[in-house]
């Protein structure tokens, strides 16, 4: 976008928000700064200030906008991550406070919601200085631990209660896998790429090997550093709510587990030592990680993976994107097969 462009998005957004406050004055966005990371959706951090009452408020806030082709396309909705982060308020998980979702395209364009700008930093794990932040806080303890533990709640956190069944209740046994082979099935169709004889013989495999499941939980799909909030070595909240579902909490054991989240170094996500998180997820959840049902969800993994970019790619090729890093993950659908194909035994 053009400066020009900005400012004028600015001045739209701010008038959004004054008719949001109505008994505030004397409006203003300070510290306006679109944030140059993920897939699916645009992101703004800004202060509104104003004045409420007699008094000077300060309101810390982030704007997800819908740039209308993303990376998920119909599987990434806004509003649903709206419902979910509402939902989420009356639990003990760390999660941003969600205000307002608004899917009238004449206010913004596109559909978005607003949250609350949670304190913390979000380092990314795939740069250098991203590893060093990470390194050093696993050197400290605190972060590490707070890191499993907030996993721990997000297992173990009553979803019927919150009212997070809206999003679809897998019956035991081996539903979860299915349901998500045919999910990931879909955006493959979708992306229109050339058949690929490792993902259809990956596919196969997944279908014929779905492992049963008795457990039921919050999953999030994503759970890593650089998804993640921290403020004073802590997590301080949870980010990046576009792959929750219901399921087996395996999946995101398998995520922590999988060395494609970690970098050079032994520990998970760049920053668990790994007999710890064993051990202080176990105890915490009274689940215990179950390292076959992990292997297959690695697996599984990169039938997503392999979804993702097919998906990118194809939104770049056929114009529906002019979003470069899109273009550029026409290379990564190889990578990732050749590495299923190891595991496939080829």
């Amino acid at each position: 976008m053009s400066a020009t462009t900005d400012a004028r998005l600015e001045g739209r957004i701010l008038d959004y928000l004054k008719s949001r406050l109505p008994a505030g004055r004397d409006f203003a966005l300070a510290d306006v700064k679109r944030i140059a990371v993920g897939w699916s959706h645009e992101t703004w951090l800004f202060d509104l200030n104003y004045r409420e009452d007699g008094r000077d408020v300060t309101l810390g806030l982030c704007l997800r906008r819908d740039p209308g082709n993303t990376l998920l396309r119909h599987l990434s909705s806004l509003e649903e991550q709206y419902r979910v982060l509402k939902c989420l308020e009356s639990t003990p998980l760390a999660t941003p406070k969600v205000y307002w979702y608004e899917d009238d395209t004449a206010i913004l364009d596109q559909p978005f919601l607003v949250m609350e700008k949670v304190p913390g930093t979000c380092p990314s794990p795939w740069g250098r200085d991203g590893r060093a932040f990470y390194q050093a806080a696993a050197d400290r303890g605190s972060l590490p631990a707070s890191f499993t533990s907030t996993l721990a709640t997000l297992h173990t956190l009553d979803w019927r209660a919150a009212g997070l069944d809206f999003l679809g209740v897998p019956a035991k046994g081996r539903d979860f896998a299915l349901r998500e082979i045919a999910k990931w099935r879909e955006l493959i169709a979708l992306s229109e790429h050339p058949p690929e004889p490792i993902l259809t013989d990956l596919i196969a495999w997944l279908e014929a090997n779905a492992p049963e499941s008795e457990q039921v939980v919050l999953v999030h799909g994503a759970y890593r550093t650089g998804n993640l909030l921290i403020h004073d070595d802590r997590i301080s909240a949870v980010l990046d709510w576009e792959l929750q579902v219901l399921g087996d909490p395996m999946y995101d054991v398998a995520y922590v587990l999988s060395d494609l989240n970690r970098e050079g170094t032994p520990l998970l996500s760049n920053l668990v030592d790994r007999d710890a998180f064993f051990r202080d997820y176990e105890a915490q959840t009274g689940f215990t990680i179950d390292e076959q049902r992990c292997r297959y969800y690695n697996a599984l993994y990169a039938m997503r993976s392999v979804a993702f970019w097919m998906s990118a790619s194809g939104l770049y090729a056929s114009g529906r994107s002019d979003d470069i890093r899109l273009a550029r993950t026409a290379w990564s659908v190889p990578v990732v097969l050749e590495r299923a194909a190891t595991e496939l035994g080829y």
